[in-house]
């Protein structure tokens, strides 16, 4: 048995048992805006990080297994940037609560608020000619104490930094992301995202691991389609 195949059933069989997405089953959508903060000297070496720009975005905060609160879960934040690539050509990127430092960083990590710490891409991405991890590091509001997601879009935006760091290197700013307004959103009309489909030429994920993902997300559509199959 593969192990492209073994994560292909085991999300369409979880899949068809919630009638939802086997991971980040129930999410919030957020509308917003990521702005590229820019760099004259082309320090990132990918044009898009390198150019500034404001993009519409929507986001998408979930609980990966689905766990009922006030457990700690994996938390999910996926972020569309409409129009990175030009009219059209989305660019999306994933991200996954974690720790900043060089091994938590690659680590997902369960947690129980949403503010209370960073969000990582886990597996690097190429942008120019490095490897670098991406992460997204809530901004703290005027209190001491982080408030929820809910909480903190009640009284206004919910902004986050956007990293990136190579081994070795600093976390340095490329971008920031504000959310504006958040709705509940069913599992039947959730928003797919996929940042191997929707990458750009000078800022992609490497191929690490893509085999096992696309067999566990083609799985998890199946089933809930209804499409699924156990051979």
């Amino acid at each position: 048995m593969s192990v492209p195949w073994a994560a292909h059933r085991v999300a369409g069989r979880l899949a068809r048992w919630r009638s939802a997405p086997a991971l980040h089953p129930h999410g919030v959508l957020c509308s917003g805006t990521l702005s590229v903060t820019g760099r004259a000297d082309g320090g990132w070496g990918a044009s898009w990080p390198d150019r500034p720009g404001s993009y519409p975005a929507t986001v998408r905060w979930s609980r990966a297994l689905g766990l009922p609160r006030p457990l700690p879960d994996g938390l999910g934040l996926a972020v569309r940037v409409e129009d990175a690539g030009g009219p059209g050509h989305p660019l999306d990127l994933l991200f996954t609560s974690s720790r900043s430092g060089r091994l938590g960083r690659h680590l997902p990590l369960l947690r129980p608020d949403p503010l209370s710490g960073p969000y990582s891409t886990l597996l690097s991405y190429r942008a120019g000619d490095r490897e670098r991890v991406l992460a997204a590091f809530p901004v703290p509001g005027p209190e001491d104490a982080l408030p929820t997601l809910w909480q903190q879009l009640a009284r206004g935006p919910v902004r986050f930094d956007l990293r990136a760091a190579a081994s070795g290197e600093p976390w340095r700013t490329f971008a920031t992301l504000s959310l504006e307004a958040v709705r509940p959103v069913p599992a039947t009309g959730t928003v797919s995202y996929d940042p191997y489909a929707h990458a750009l030429p000078g800022l992609h994920p490497t191929g690490r691991l893509r085999r096992l993902r696309d067999a566990a997300y083609a799985g998890s559509r199946a089933g809930r389609t209804g499409d699924g199959r156990d051979a």
